[in-house]
């Protein structure tokens, strides 16, 4: 007893409070270790998210703006409007209409575009001409990374249109899966496809798939 009638804590009590003071205390930095995580994992899906709609919305909008004009590559050959899939020299080949030219410049409305795949990273090309020369160098972008696989389909004809039983997906599995120039007659360039099926397989987000149908010609 202390000279007022006060008694002082005891050192079990304050061993006891300081134990029960830790407890909370990591009770609370769990919790807010884990909404931290929490938030950096949502961002980071809407990073992802946004980057893939965005590689979407290109593929799309070059597909859309599809015109049926031929090129000549840099070493002369004729290569078809579009063309694609594994036997071709790009996984996908095409010729677009609307590069907007807001300063002028004198050159086509017309523009060459490859897309490729490498090392994990799906690259887009376009070039300043249609038909190329030995020098004519293309313009290179990332359009997206983590992309472990693309395959494409090809659409001959509408006749070749079936759908899956029971089901309004369009079964692609009697599509052409490469669109290319027949080797034995370099001469006969293929008319463009009906439509084209794309298909990416990305490390995180597993298979994606879409379906194009071609402007009428």
């Amino acid at each position: 007893m202390t000279a007022s009638g006060q008694r002082g804590f005891t050192l079990v009590e304050v061993l006891i409070a300081l134990g029960i003071t830790a407890f909370v205390s990591m009770i609370a930095y769990t919790s807010i270790s884990t909404v931290i995580t929490s938030v950096a994992t949502l961002r980071d899906n809407g990073d992802r998210a946004i980057e893939i709609n965005r590689a979407w919305a290109i593929l799309s909008r070059d597909l859309r703006e599809f015109a049926p004009r031929p090129v000549r590559d840099e070493f002369g050959d004729t290569e078809p409007a579009l063309a694609g899939g594994r036997a071709n020299r790009f996984l996908l080949s095409l010729s677009r209409a609307g590069w907007h030219n807001p300063h002028g410049h004198p050159r086509s409305n017309l523009q060459r575009i490859n897309y490729r795949l490498e090392d994990d990273e799906l690259l887009r090309d376009s070039y300043f001409v249609l038909d190329r020369a030995g020098d004519t160098e293309a313009q290179t972008v990332v359009l997206l990374e983590g992309v472990e696989d693309m395959q494409l389909a090809f659409l001959g004809s509408l006749e070749q249109i079936r759908f899956e039983s029971r089901s309004t997906n369009v079964d692609t599995a009697n599509w052409a899966e490469d669109w290319v120039t027949d080797t034995s007659n370099p001469e006969a360039v293929p008319q463009p496809p009906q439509a084209v099926e794309i298909r990416l397989q990305l490390q995180d987000w597993g298979e994606m798939r879409r379906i194009y149908a071609l402007p009428p010609l």
